[in-house]
């Protein structure tokens, strides 16, 4: 037997010491055991067999009312001094952390099965993967991990051979939710949950490991663990660039990962690969470009808004072999949620007759787990060991005014600053006010492990002697004119600004200089058959100086919150672009 395995093993017995189930289980994430679980779960009604002929090998969950999202505010990374966590997590001491969390797990699995899930995030053989195993009371977290990741024996046999894991301990408890708190123990390699059953709170692999933890692995190791979709455009000459885009959260991210190119376009030949829909690891190769995978095998997708016009690469794959999880039902027990233009909904998440005066029949945030293989858009590349190199990397918000429709970084440094000071408006809806803007580093606002001082100084690092690192570029699809209407129709049409992106990689076009970046010129964008009216696209390009100038006290502002740690070379940065607007 290896250490790791001998490791492995000894981890199992303190845990089942200390949770004390009835009986454990090793995950082989094999067939017939995806069939005893569904059957178990069937039995116990916490799954739901949707419409065989509809929707075959498609089921239903509904979780408790009280649990149905991420719950940062009781999320915590637990590292030795408080300011290796930084401004941008809550922290808990590791000893305070470990004590809070062994009360509640002592005897949490009595009567239940305690589930061992080893797993590989990323491509089974690849170098840029890692592994993890996820102890848990949940079936339902089985059959999820099952579809996100690579999981059972293959990864077992990965993590024999390897150093280290990650070890990721989840219980469901009581689902009680002033007993509930997520832990991530980075210098440890490992992270406990406890009191949730929902997302990613229960599965582990997701933005648990895959970006809280991994981003701090990544640091130690030289790479980056990035909330990013990774899209492939293919060219009508069949050249292939591969693109990775950070967003916040209702900015479009699933969409553009699995775009279908305008009518006009896909007569040309142009076509659009997905690789993934949310999280991206990428490390320098030999070559000096980053290299990128997509660390999941499925896609955790929310499903409100999800149809034929917004997404109907997403909508196609969910027919079959998938599981949802509070949406609605109709009638014939169909899965049904806002945006969906067909179908009338029976049953509302909480499994009551549908009734508008009780809200959307969908929660807001309920969900499909589904394999990535199922995307219309899928590519083989996904399983590519040495993953897909990067001809860009993308930032964007969610911005009314303000910011153009795209511009280009200067420099790998400009285009840290772009990432790490990226924003998006609220909305009232959400907050009660409208136009406050919000900042979230590369998206990775309530994901990142570690201080974000140094999580951008780790970003500035790639920039060696020999490194051909992506373009940078930032995109707002959000603009909107004075009478409140989107300018950029989007969607689709977004292919057109990537287009624009890949011409300037390739140095084929031209750009405009200005302090916040370079923007096209008039007429390098393709803009026909849009019936834009004059004067729009100069209103998307357009740099309000002024305005600019004011954004870069505020980001200067967001930068001191974190400290000294703050690396200089983006003060001096801002400094320089604030210069040049003045």
């Amino acid at each position: 037997m290896s250490s790791q395995l001998a490791a492995l093993n000894e981890w199992v017995q303190s845990v089942a010491k200390l949770t004390q189930p009835e009986r454990i289980q090793w995950c082989d994430g094999s067939d017939a055991e995806n069939r005893g679980l569904i059957d178990l779960m069937l039995g116990t009604g916490d799954l739901i067999k949707l419409n065989p002929d509809t929707h075959p090998n498609c089921y239903l969950h509904r979780s408790h009312p009280s649990d149905v999202a991420r719950v940062e505010h009781l999320t915590f990374v637990c590292t030795t001094r408080e300011e290796d966590a930084g401004p941008n997590n809550h922290w808990m001491a590791p000893a305070e952390a470990h004590a809070k969390m062994n009360a509640l797990y002592d005897g949490c699995m009595r009567g239940r099965t305690m589930y061992v899930i080893p797993y590989c995030m990323g491509p089974i053989d690849s170098p840029l993967s890692r592994c993890g195993v996820e102890i848990t009371d949940s079936p339902y977290v089985v059959a999820n991990m099952r579809i996100m990741t690579r999981m059972g024996a293959a990864a077992l046999a990965r993590i024999e051979r390897e150093e280290k894991f990650v070890r990721g301990l989840h219980s469901v408890g009581d689902l009680n939710p002033d007993r509930r708190f997520i832990m991530h123990f980075p210098e440890e390699l490992s992270i406990q949950s406890f009191g949730s059953g929902y997302g990613g709170n229960a599965l582990l692999g997701k933005k648990c490991h895959a970006l809280r933890i991994a981003s701090y692995q990544a640091r130690n190791e030289g790479w980056l663990a990035e909330h990013m979709l990774i899209v492939g455009i293919e060219n009508p000459k069949g050249d292939t660039h591969y693109v990775a885009a950070a967003f916040p959260s209702a900015c479009g991210k699933t969409n553009l990962a699995m775009l279908i190119p305008p009518e006009g376009y896909r007569r040309d030949g142009w076509k659009v690969w997905t690789v993934g829909d949310d999280i991206c690891w990428m490390r320098p190769g030999a070559d000096g470009r980053l290299y990128a995978i997509n660390p999941e095998a499925g896609y955790f997708g929310v499903a409100p808004g999800t149809s034929a016009k917004t997404n109907a690469n997403a909508l196609a794959m969910l027919n079959q072999d998938a599981i949802f999880t509070n949406v609605g039902v109709t009638a014939d027990n169909q899965p049904w949620w806002e945006g969906l233009p067909d179908g009338t909904p029976a049953k509302d998440w909480q499994g009551r007759d549908y009734d508008a005066k009780n809200g959307p029949a969908a929660h807001p945030n309920s969900r499909f787990t589904v394999s990535a293989k199922q995307c219309p858009s899928y590519t083989a590349k996904a399983e590519d060991p040495q993953g897909v190199p990067l001809s860009a990397i993308v930032f964007g918000g969610r911005r009314e005014s303000l910011v153009p429709l795209v511009f280009e970084a200067r420099d790998w440094t400009h285009g840290v600053l772009v990432g790490a000071s990226m924003a998006s408006e609220t909305t009232a809806a959400a907050t009660g006010a409208v136009g406050i803007v919000r900042r979230d580093s590369m998206a990775m606002k309530p994901f990142a492990g570690y201080n974000f001082a140094d999580y951008f100084a780790h970003w500035l690092s790639f920039d060696q002697p020999g490194a051909q690192l992506p373009k940078i570029f930032h995109v707002n699809w959000f603009r909107k004119s004075s009478d409140g209407k989107f300018l950029w129709p989007g969607f689709g049409d977004n292919l057109r600004v990537l287009e624009w992106m890949l011409k300037r990689v390739d140095g084929s076009v031209d750009a405009v200089a200005t302090p916040i970046g370079n923007l096209p010129k008039a007429g390098d964008l393709n803009t026909a058959g849009l019936g834009l009216d004059a004067g729009v696209m100069e209103e998307l390009l357009h740099v309000d100086r002024e305005g600019w100038y004011d954004v870069m006290e505020n980001i200067g502002d967001y930068f001191n919150g974190f400290g000294e740690r703050t690396p200089t070379a983006l003060k001096t940065e801002l400094q320089k672009i604030t210069a040049q607007l003045a």
